[in-house]
Parts: C-alpha cells; sequence; structure tokens
C-alpha cells in the first residue's frame, strides 16, 4: 500500500520557487532518505507533507485516501475534520525536538494520544513506559526536557512519535543539533524502527546512515528531484553530475 503520495507539488516563498513540480510516493514499510545541500527544499518538502506549510499546488495522499486536491493549478485543501485524519497517519521528529518544557517526559510523550486521540490514560502510561524503555530512558519518566542532554531529548521525540501510532514517521534533520557520539545513539534507535519496517521519510546529512538503512535515496538540488534510487545507486554510483558533487564535497568535509 501506498503510505504516501505526493503528485506535482509547487511550493514558492516571495515569489521564489522552493519546491517546482515533484512528485514522490513511498510504500509501506519502505525508509527513505532525502539527500541534498541546504536550500534544496528538503524541508520544505516535508513541511508541506506535514501540514506545516501550504502548498501553492499539487495533490496529496495518505494511506491512498487523497486529502489536498488540484483544481485551476491551486492546491485545494480539506475540511479541518479530514486534515485531523490526515495528520492522524504520520508523526514528525524535529531537528529541535519541540518538546513542552513545562512537561515532564511522561506527560510528553503522552499528552498529544490522550486527549487528542483520546486514549485512556492508564493504558497510555503503561505503553508509554515501555517505549520508553525501548529508546532507552525508563530511567527518565520524570524528568522535564531542561534537565535532559540534546539526545536524549531527541530520544523523547521519537518515543512521542511512535507513540502516536502513526503510519509514517517524519524525521527532519533529526541528529543536526547532536555531537557525533550522541548522533550514533539516534541513529541506533532509528536503525531499529527501520528493522521494526515502520515507514519512515529521513531528510539527513548522515550519508552512511542513508547507505545502510534506506531502501530508496532522493538526492534533491534547486527544489527538484535530481536522482533517485537504491543506496547502491544513488550513493555509491550516482549517474547525476550534481549528485556526484554533493557528495564529494560531503565526504571531503
Amino acid at each position: 500500500m501506498k503510505i504516501l503520495e505526493i503528485n506535482k507539488l509547487k511550493k514558492s516563498f516571495d515569489g521564489k520557487t522552493v519546491i517546482e513540480d515533484i512528485s514522490l510516493s513511498v510504500e509501506e514499510g519502505e525508509v527513505v532518505s532525502i539527500i541534498g545541500p541546504s536550500g534544496s527544499g528538503k524541508t520544505t518538502l516535508l513541511r508541506c507533507a506535514t501540514f506545516l506549510e501550504t502548498m501553492d499546488s499539487g495533490e496529496l495522499s495518505y494511506c491512498e485516501k487523497k486529502f489536498i486536491t488540484n483544481k485551476d493549478g491551486k492546491s485545494v485543501y480539506p475540511s479541518k475534520s479530514e486534515i485531523r485524519e490526515a495528520k492522524s497517519k504520520f508523526s514528525l521528529v524535529f531537528q529541535d525536538f519541540n518538546l513542552f518544557p513545562h512537561f515532564n517526559v511522561l506527560k510528553n510523550v503522552t499528552d498529544a494520544p490522550i486527549h487528542v486521540m483520546k486514549r485512556d490514560k492508564n493504558e497510555m502510561i503503561v505503553e508509554a513506559k515501555s517505549t520508553l524503555a525501548i529508546v532507552g530512558l525508563e530511567d527518565k519518566i520524570n524528568a522535564y526536557p531542561g534537565e535532559l542532554s540534546g539526545g536524549q531529548q531527541q530520544r523523547v521525540a521519537i518515543a512521542r512519535a511512535m507513540l502516536m501510532y502513526p503510519s509514517i514517521i517524519f524525521f527532519d534533520e533529526p541528529t543536526s543539533a547532536l555531537d557525533p557520539e550522541i548522533t550514533a545513539d539516534i541513529l541506533r534507535i532509528m536503525r531499529k524502527l527501520a528493522e521494526e519496517k515502520m515507514t519512515m521519510v529521513v531528510v539527513t546529512h548522515e550519508i552512511e546512515f542513508a547507505r545502510a538503512v534506506s531502501n530508496r535515496v532522493i538526492f534533491m538540488d534547486g527544489g527538484h528531484i535530481i536522482e533517485q534510487g537504491a543506496p547502491k545507486d544513488v550513493i555509491d554510483n550516482p549517474s547525476n553530475e550534481r549528485t556526484k558533487a554533493f557528495l564529494k564535497k560531503l565526504s571531503a568535509e
């Protein structure tokens, strides 16, 4: 089943085109990594897919239901209730964690399932403790974000995403604010999710992670998908000169 389908997405800011005519789909259980230089439109693509930005034109479907249609060259958005339905299909892990500073860890990860999804509170507490154990934070359930390291905060954010039981999790540069040792911990958790066939779209500069875990790698530049395919093709044997130049520059840093 196609979990995500985007068709002919266009997005501009102040008259400047940031995404130009992008189409892509993600199958259930697939891990797709999106790589490319800063300013190539990667984050904007994720923000459009998750309703944080409004698409100028194009269509968007989740789990084979079309939520955003296209009419006369413009995207047409559905009702608020349908947008809520669409949002129930995904979770998003940000690079800057986006935790509630006045909530402890347990409340950070259970608040949305209890109040948005109307899940039973006691049931969610049990499930939250189990999920926090998976990410190595079972001893931090009463801690507040300000008492945690950056890596611990990101693990809370991943646990929160998991507890929404989404069909797909989007990761926007989840390790960019972390040092290398902590980055390795986060990538291990994401690898485990991949092994469990969690559908994921990951915007990342971690090329080794993309090579090891992804079913497909997409290289973006200038608001376009320049090249996509299996990691062995896009990363190890790219056919496009822009992809080659990007990877060469990255390996030299």
